[in-house]
């Protein structure tokens, strides 16, 4: 898997192979990516949070773009030790980039340390762990003000949108879903886009 784009684009990251590994594709990634810059992420000093990080390649990409801090938590000491190593090969300090060998859940019940800019979820498919995650981090404040929430799932799921949130994107590519949401600013009131690819 090669970086799209950004000071490393084109670097390979090494990736975690096995069941439950699914990391996304470059289209969706690209997808992904473009799709967040047209609503306005700035990546200049913004704080990213990658939740189910897997290869961390959606936190790894942002920081490339200019992203100043990725939080990455992941429950596999595996798949941790490859983000790790990941860090490391691009040269990205402990200042930028911080893993977490953690369940995700039990992580979003403490306050955010701060809040983040862009928070990243991919949660395994068919385990119901999207819903909990949201309330969750809505709850103990972890998206900042106007700060987006961006989630990758399986197709067939039709996540509700929390109190506090907006969806502002869902589509679908094939298996995978994306559902962007912003948190509500009284300046931010959107319709969302829907379309199948």
């Amino acid at each position: 898997m090669r970086l799209i784009s950004g000071r490393f684009g084109g670097r390979t990251l090494r990736t975690a192979e096995g069941p439950g590994y699914r990391p996304a594709t470059a289209k969706v990634r690209q997808s992904i990516f473009s799709m967040l810059e047209a609503r306005g992420m700035q990546w200049g000093g913004s704080r990213v949070a990658d939740l189910f990080a897997g290869s961390g390649s959606l936190a790894l990409e942002a920081i490339s773009r200019g992203a100043e801090y990725a939080l990455l938590v992941e429950k596999s000491s595996k798949a941790a030790q490859i983000i790790q190593r990941n860090l490391k090969e691009l040269g990205i300090p402990r200042s930028m980039g911080r893993v977490l060998v953690a369940d995700v859940n039990q992580t979003l019940r403490k306050a955010a340390p701060q809040p983040f800019d862009l928070i990243f979820i991919d949660p395994p498919y068919g385990k119901g762990l999207l819903a909990p995650a949201l309330e969750l981090m809505i709850e103990r404040g972890w998206p900042a003000p106007g700060g987006f929430i961006l989630a990758e799932v399986e197709a067939a799921l039709q996540p509700n949108t929390p109190p506090g949130l907006e969806c502002i994107t869902d589509r679908t590519y094939g298996q995978t879903r994306i559902v962007l949401w912003r948190t509500i600013t009284p300046d931010s009131p959107s319709t969302p886009e829907h379309s199948t690819r």
